[in-house]
């Protein structure tokens, strides 16, 4: 049981840290761009060359984030219904895990998709 509830939490935050790759790679370069600070994305991939590295492979990054959400999110479904332990420090802990895991994933899916918007619609719609 408590095992299912670190799975769930650690994969909320996996989500996160790769849907917020989504953001570096596609939503960055393009929020620079756009407000006139081409000089600083240049320095940026100056400093950081891996950033064209993955917006190369877009579509393989957007697929492996996509799957860590939707394995997140089985998993938190999974532990819905799990009891939380009697005794009262740890039902709390166990409620507050719960809670957090849930609002990470939120945020990783809200993060994932405006980096969908600016690496696959963005082009489409303002070309």
């Amino acid at each position: 049981m408590l095992a299912e509830f670190r799975t769930s939490f650690a994969a909320s935050f996996l989500s996160l840290f790769t849907s917020g790759s989504t953001l570096i790679c596609c939503a960055l370069p393009a929020l620079l761009v756009s407000v006139g600070a081409g000089a600083a994305m240049a320095g940026l991939v100056t400093t950081f060359p891996q950033i064209v590295w993955l917006s190369e492979h877009k579509v393989a990054l957007f697929s492996i984030a996509g799957v860590m959400l939707v394995g997140s999110r089985v998993m938190q479904w999974r532990a819905r219904s799990l009891p939380c332990p009697a005794d009262p420090a740890l039902a709390a802990a166990c409620t507050r895990t719960r809670k957090v895991s849930l609002v990470v994933y939120w945020i990783s899916l809200g993060i994932y998709v405006v980096g969908f918007f600016f690496a696959f619609l963005a082009p489409i719609v303002f070309a």
